[in-house]
């Protein structure tokens, strides 16, 4: 093997976990001197999703936040909440803006090497050999962003759900959406007895990403998604007249797997592979910067990059919470409803991000308190 085709890490996957973790690498100095290999089949060319958080202090994804908002309203069949985040903002990415910027910053670096490659294997010695349909690579590190393929056969052996969505991002002829605010739940138009929402984005007056989102265990055809994306542009929003300027489509685990059994010394599994999705809630893109700040902790420190890269006390939270969405799926807008009715939005921004203090856990424990969650905390214990 050549030394052109030996790495000192290489990161499997150039999505959110990959190219954050690259990023990261390549801005700190202490790394200046490793080779980095990134291997992804696709030149990511296309926006193919949409992040969003929320954040109360300025990022380095400043220049590429498509929109913020500073108000967000959370509406059930009973009442509609309004929600005033600041100091917080409620922001959105699109993966091709992400893309491109990483790039750009990445293809300055010399040391870093993209591999337009599929990865078929993957074995572990005192290296690690990376075998593509192309090449064979070495590594001194692997981190890999694929889901394992036990995850499927062993999916009846952990609590999981599917957070499943399709968006159409739709253009309208009059002013028709306020600007100001996002929906991040509307949960009054309902596919049977299950928990499912609308999602509205409006990055205009004219212009929006209206989503329809499931919590559930099984996925459903694309006609069933278009057909109350319609109904709810229709009877909801009272638009007669547009056009859809762009869709998007998406599978989210939300599960308690254990991931982390697949972390070795020398592999290290990374975002959606890696168990990085909070399973609550499906959100990724801050877990995904804390993570990775944690891994270059480590590495730096010469401790397994895996090292305490999760808060036991969180995975419990999310799995009694899981639990309950699995057992009593109707559930889901009372929760959520519970959620940002008896607790400020700031405190629950707080918790998601697992930087809540335990009196504010408390606080939102007993807003949630009831007999679905006493019979879910004593099975999850």
């Amino acid at each position: 093997m050549s030394e052109s085709s030996h790495f000192d890490y290489i990161i499997i996957g150039n999505g959110l976990a990959g190219l954050q973790l690259a990023l990261k690498l390549s801005e700190d100095s202490f790394f200046k001197n490793k080779k980095i290999a990134l291997i992804d089949p696709s030149e990511k060319n296309s926006n193919d999703k949409t992040w969003s958080f929320w954040q109360n202090n300025t990022s380095q994804w400043h220049s590429i936040i498509h929109k913020s908002w500073k108000k967000a309203s959370v509406i059930t069949s009973e009442k509609k909440i309004h929600l005033d985040i600041s100091p917080y903002s409620y922001n959105t990415i699109k993966s091709i803006d992400f893309y491109k910027y990483a790039k750009t910053q990445l293809q300055t670096k010399k040391h870093i090497h993209f591999k337009i490659e599929t990865v078929t294997s993957i074995k572990e010695n005192k290296m690690v050999l990376v075998t593509t349909n192309k090449n064979t690579y070495s590594a001194t590190h692997v981190f890999d962003s694929r889901i394992p393929e036990e995850f499927s056969k062993e999916y009846d052996t952990s609590i999981s759900i599917i957070q499943h969505f399709k968006g159409w991002i739709i253009k309208t002829e009059t002013e028709a959406f306020d600007e100001t605010k996002v929906i991040m739940m509307d949960y009054r138009l309902k596919d049977g007895n299950q928990t499912t929402f609308m999602y509205v984005l409006p990055f205009s007056k004219t212009e929006a990403l209206v989503e329809f989102t499931y919590f559930t265990e099984h996925t459903v055809p694309d006609d069933i998604y278009d057909g109350y994306i319609k109904t709810y542009i229709r009877d909801y929003l009272k638009i007669a007249r547009y056009t859809i300027v762009e869709t998007e489509q998406g599978q989210i685990p939300m599960t308690n797997y254990n991931f982390s059994k697949f972390n070795t010394q020398n592999i290290t599994k990374i975002g959606t592979g890696g168990g990085w999705v909070k399973g609550s809630t499906g959100y990724s893109f801050k877990h995904t910067e804390k993570k990775i700040a944690k891994i270059i902790e480590n590495l730096k420190a010469d401790k397994v990059p895996s090292e305490k890269l999760f808060n036991s006390k969180y995975k419990f939270y999310d799995k009694v919470f899981l639990k309950v969405l699995k057992d009593e799926n109707h559930k889901g807008e009372w929760i959520f409803k519970q959620f940002y009715s008896k607790n400020s939005v700031q405190t629950m921004f707080r918790f998601l991000d697992e930087e809540s203090t335990f009196s504010e856990e408390l606080h939102i424990m007993w807003s949630l308190f009831s007999w679905s969650f006493i019979k879910a905390f004593f099975k999850t214990l």
